[in-house]
């Protein structure tokens, strides 16, 4: 009677551990469902945040005027408008200068002159912009890439006053080929320039905001005391 009882006994402890086996069992395999789902689920989340492709190239010394030659097609725009902590200047950017301008427009519409600078200033002479110390517009340029623009001034244009024109890179440079972040706006007739630079444009608006930009004052090397800031340069058509 006595191993009967302890028989029994034997079976429901052995019954109740299987019991709590299968719970146990039962709670991982729940529990490694719902880990396996959620890496899923931020798996395809991320798989559809993937960085956009970028509109355009970046610009080389082998792709650029390819690039510029399609682009002036497709953009036609001629006037811009740069605001200035002194004022407003309004250029024309010529159509027959069509790398240039083309160039001006695209970098424009990149926001690349925002809070740029007139970093050389001589009176009565140019005031020079589009560059900065600041490693944001640096960043800005390397995003965009880095070439040159060949030369283009058998145009019938002189450096008369109020002129933009396109100086040349600071690289060793035999043929002037022009820096395309860079301009100079000329403050009197200075036609001995002519067929070293390109102009592209000129101002139709805002002269004497230049004269007032070229009457700061400014360190030995014509970079202004205090800076000049281009805000902006906005399209106007």
């Amino acid at each position: 009677m006595k191993r009967l009882f302890f028989i029994v006994i034997s079976m429901c402890l052995m019954n109740c551990e299987d019991k709590q086996s299968r719970k146990k069992t039962n709670t991982i395999t729940s529990d490694s469902l719902a880990i396996t789902q959620k890496k899923e689920h931020y798996k395809s989340k991320s798989a559809s945040q993937k960085t956009p492709k970028r509109e355009y190239p970046i610009l080389t010394e082998k792709n650029a005027m390819d690039f510029f030659l399609q682009y002036e097609k497709e953009h036609k725009e001629n006037k811009v408008r740069l605001v200035t902590d002194f004022g407003n200047i309004d250029i024309l950017l010529f159509n027959e200068t069509k790398f240039h301008r083309a160039n001006f427009i695209y970098l424009t519409k990149q926001g690349y002159f925002d809070n740029t600078q007139f970093y050389r200033v001589i009176e009565n002479y140019i005031v020079q912009g589009g560059s900065t110390d600041d490693r944001d517009v640096m960043k800005r340029r390397r995003k965009i890439g880095k070439y040159l623009l060949p030369t283009d001034t058998k145009r019938g244009f002189k450096h008369d006053r109020g002129v933009i024109s396109m100086p040349s890179s600071d690289i060793d440079n035999p043929h002037k080929l022009a820096s395309p972040y860079e301009f100079f706006i000329t403050l009197r007739d200075v036609y001995q320039l002519d067929g070293d630079y390109t102009i592209f444009g000129k101002v139709i608006n805002g002269l004497d905001v230049c004269d007032k930009i070229a009457e700061v004052e400014t360190d030995d090397g014509d970079w202004p005391l205090q800076n000049v800031y281009i805000r902006t340069v906005e399209i106007i058509e």
